[in-house]
């Protein structure tokens, strides 16, 4: 795959796309269209499967005073009632703890306003590149490029980029994708890493990118 084939490209992974579920965040965002709920639902999804994402964002947004759930929320509840809320997600004392965290860090750094610059959103507890990129794309819908291990695995196997590290695949992909692409190549690869091109074994005999992929006989 070659930078000229990204048009084509992307209008295969959207049809994909559509014919199964959307990533969890994307349907946080829908349903709450709140980039706080957004953020706060990409750290819970961090090492862990979905389905288990969703119930512990329902039970922590149940958790809350009104209709949107809040800073004023999680500092309401203690460390320990937000790690019953959320178990089983992955690392989910840690979690716990960074949300605890998050609204006092908000206030003293940021006037309690949630910033939407990807450097500004890393300085708060829990967040990392790939949950502060994905939180400006889906909650701010701003552009920016989220870089989790399907991204990384699939945009190498593809060819697009020679990286060894998801931080140097955003680099090459900030030069290579036309911006108009960049809030949707996560969400679009993410689901068909998902069900699809996995890491291992992918259905490479019927896939609809393999004209494209120099990988496609892997596994």
């Amino acid at each position: 795959m070659t930078a000229r084939d990204i048009p084509a490209v992307d209008r295969l992974l959207k049809r994909a796309f559509q014919a199964h579920r959307s990533p969890i965040i994307e349907l946080v965002e829908a349903q709450t269209h709140d980039p706080f709920c957004v953020l706060v639902g990409t750290i819970l999804s961090a090492r862990t499967k979905d389905q288990c994402t969703a119930g512990a964002v329902r039970r922590l947004f149940a958790a809350g005073a009104g209709d949107v759930f809040t800073p004023a929320d999680l500092d309401r509840l203690t460390q320990a009632e937000i790690e019953k809320l959320i178990f089983p997600v992955g690392f989910f004392r840690d979690k716990a703890r960074h949300l605890k965290a998050l609204p006092g860090v908000l206030r003293e750094k940021f006037g309690g306003v949630l910033p939407q610059t990807v450097e500004e959103l890393c300085e708060l507890p829990g967040v990392g590149r790939k949950t502060a990129n994905l939180t400006v794309a889906v909650g701010f819908d701003l552009p920016a490029i989220c870089v989790d291990v399907h991204v990384h695995r699939i945009s190498n196997r593809l060819g697009l980029v020679r990286t060894k590290t998801p931080f140097e695949t955003e680099m090459a992909l900030r030069r290579i994708l036309p911006v108009k692409y960049w809030k949707t190549w996560n969400s679009h690869l993410v689901s068909f890493g998902q069900t699809r091109c996995a890491p291992r074994g992918p259905r490479c005999a019927d896939c609809p990118l393999a004209r494209y992929c120099p990988a496609r006989h892997v596994g």
